[in-house]
């Protein structure tokens, strides 16, 4: 059974991880959490769910800075994946325990160690005090601060890779 948003928020705050999170209607899109979001001061993300082409190989959760622009293909390719594409919303529940709308590196605590490589834009990780991120819903935003994040989610087995994204020309 997939962790429960407020079991997850437990666990959280069970690590002594200090997050904060705000409940919002249901955002599918980039453009509607930044017209629903109000003041939420710190890095807001967008997540990626990628199934290699071959169907060989873990998954690939890539979480970027919401104003990240880049191909699918660039991203694999930065990340040394190989060839990648969408992964199925039937592969997503199945994998992270959320549907479309949802995806989120947390997540990965719906995930077995070693069925995803996690991802994430550098600038997001190391440039914020905090990043929002939601909580198993597409309803509510979590904001916690990157390190404790990361710490959270390689206790789980999930460690992450830091990418460094070329400047936009």
């Amino acid at each position: 059974m997939p962790e429960t948003p407020e079991g997850l928020l437990a666990r959280l705050a069970a690590a002594g991880i200090a997050a904060e999170t705000r409940r919002h209607p249901p955002v599918f899109t980039v453009a509607e959490s930044q017209g629903l979001r109000g003041e939420l001061p710190g890095g807001h993300t967008k997540n990626l769910f990628l199934k290699p082409a071959k169907g060989d190989g873990p998954f690939l959760l890539a979480t970027l800075e919401e104003e990240r622009q880049v191909s699918i293909n660039a991203l694999a390719r930065l990340a040394g994946a190989g060839k990648v594409s969408m992964a199925s919303a039937a592969e997503l529940e199945a994998t992270l325990g959320v549907p479309p709308g949802s995806v989120t590196p947390l997540g990965l605590v719906n995930a077995a160690p070693g069925s995803v490589r996690f991802v994430m834009d550098r600038h997001l990780a190391e440039g914020f005090d905090r990043i929002w991120v939601h909580p198993l819903t597409n309803a509510a935003s979590t904001g916690l601060a990157p390190t404790d994040l990361l710490r959270f989610l390689a206790g789980l087995g999930h460690p992450c890779t830091l990418l460094d994204f070329p400047d936009p020309a």
